[in-house]
């Protein structure tokens, strides 16, 4: 665990960081389905994130613009941003009526952005989207991921992100990995620790899934060159008290993990 810290630090020297998988907006099945983008939209505004890193989000979808009449014009990442946050957003996945990947929203000032390809097979298309950004003064670099469904692929995946991590970002800068690792028993942290990238895991507050009866953690966040303040799954009453949204279940399969670091 990581080690207590002051819990009475100014706003200005803390920096927020979530992870949510999206679900591409909609939840439930065939005639069942439903659009929840605009939920979400809310409920990411509530959780004072000052980074965002969303996974399965649409940039479009043709089907789905005929089926619901309030989808947004605009692509998912530009919708969730609204005149709060600066999108970013990349290609994995294209499909037979449109685009989902990795985005990430930011309070800070984009420097620049890069997409990897992660795909291990044909049947899934997964990359990563690494962020630069300066948050009050101070550079951080920010990977978004989504790994792949087999347990086989998700090593070599998670061993392709830490040779893009040595090569692309220097030793010294501040780094937070944010996504959906597909982790079932937490077999990756292993890998990454011996890489010196840190994350809180292992405790039943920490779970993300399923989000309506949560088992297991498959969001991870994990850093360097940070200090961790507190890592924690938000609760559906404040949701509920700050929104009118009864629960975060209601919005995707997966439940948001939140993380505060020092912002030196």
């Amino acid at each position: 665990m990581t080690p207590p810290i002051p819990t009475d630090l100014p706003r200005e020297q803390v920096l927020r960081v979530a992870t949510y998988n999206i679900h591409k907006g909609v939840q439930g099945m065939g005639p069942m389905s439903r659009l929840e983008i605009h939920n979400l939209q809310q409920a990411i505004r509530q959780l004072d994130a000052d980074v965002v890193c969303l996974q399965e989000v649409r940039k479009l979808n043709r089907q789905w613009e005929r089926k619901f009449n309030d989808w947004p014009r605009q692509s998912q990442a530009d919708f969730l941003a609204d005149t709060h946050y600066q999108a970013v957003y990349v290609t994995n996945a294209t499909t037979k009526h449109g685009e989902h990947g990795n985005a990430l929203l930011t309070r800070g000032e984009v420097a620049r952005h890069q997409h990897e390809d992660m795909s291990d097979h044909r049947f899934e298309q997964r990359g990563l989207l690494h962020s630069e950004i300066t948050m009050r003064g101070q550079r951080i670099h920010v990977i978004v991921v989504h790994l792949g469904l087999i347990a086989a692929s998700r090593v070599r995946q998670i061993q392709q992100l830490i040779q893009f991590v040595l090569r692309e970002i220097p030793e010294e800068e501040p780094l937070v990995i944010a996504g959906d690792f597909n982790d079932w028993g937490k077999r990756l942290t292993r890998f990454m620790d011996q890489a010196g990238l840190l994350c809180e895991h292992g405790l039943p507050a920490y779970r993300t899934y399923p989000s309506t009866l949560p088992l297991t953690q498959l969001d991870f966040i994990y850093y360097r060159g940070l200090q961790m303040l507190r890592q924690f799954v938000p609760q559906k009453t404040t949701l509920e008290s700050s929104t009118g949204i009864r629960s975060w279940a209601r919005l995707s399969d997966h439940l948001p993990l939140v993380a505060d670091f020092v912002l030196e």
